[in-house]
């Protein structure tokens, strides 16, 4: 089992930044893949940003040149860098993880982007 916890989230202007970070308890050394998702009010899952096991990092066109997605292995931690926000970024982000065969998720946190 891998408990995440999510911290980071808030209130910013369009054009500002924040900065999410996940960190990881349990089993984690079996972690092989770490990733964020957003989810808008009603719709699905969105992919956001992932870091696999050996640093290598993909982005939803969406995010592409504004977030940044880095982690620290000590740490056991994610982390999900975010600039140059809009207000269409607006969502519940989501950190998650895969560890053998299996997926798991946090709670999420709020980040709002005000015009």
């Amino acid at each position: 089992q891998v408990r995440l916890v999510e911290s980071g989230g808030g209130l910013v202007q369009a054009g500002g930044s924040l900065r999410l970070s996940c960190a990881a308890s349990g089993s984690t050394f079996s972690i092989n893949a770490r990733a964020w998702y957003r989810q808008f009010p009603g719709k699905q899952r969105e992919f956001v940003a992932r870091i696999s096991s050996g640093g290598s990092t993909n982005y939803a066109d969406s995010v592409k040149g504004r977030f940044t997605i880095s982690r620290d292995s000590a740490k056991n931690t994610v982390y999900l860098q975010m600039n140059s926000l809009k207000p269409e970024d607006t969502a519940v982000y989501l950190c998650n993880v895969v560890s053998g065969s299996s997926y798991y998720w946090g709670q999420g946190t709020q980040v709002t982007v005000s015009s």
